[in-house]
C-alpha cells in the first residue's frame, strides 16, 4: 500500500445522482431532449443582423420626456 494512497470517497451529491440514474436510466435521454426543445436551435444570422441594425439606441434616462 502506498503511503500517499487514500480510501476512495464520494460525496452525497454524487451518490444521490448515481442513484437516480440507476432508478430512472432513460434520465440523461429525457434531459437531452429537453435541452434539444429550449437550446439547441439554428439561429439564422441574416436575420440577427437585422434586428442589430433596427435596434434603437435608449436614452440615459428612460422615463425622460421629450419636450417639443
Amino acid at each position: 500500500m502506498s503511503l500517499f494512497a487514500r480510501p476512495h470517497y464520494t460525496s452525497e451529491i454524487t451518490n444521490f445522482i448515481e442513484d437516480m440514474k440507476q432508478k430512472k436510466p432513460t434520465l440523461e435521454a429525457e434531459q437531452r431532449a429537453g435541452r434539444g426543445l429550449l437550446w439547441d436551435k439554428h439561429i439564422d444570422r441574416n436575420a440577427q443582423a437585422e434586428y442589430g441594425e433596427a435596434r434603437v439606441a435608449q436614452q440615459p434616462y428612460v422615463y425622460q420626456t421629450h419636450a417639443k
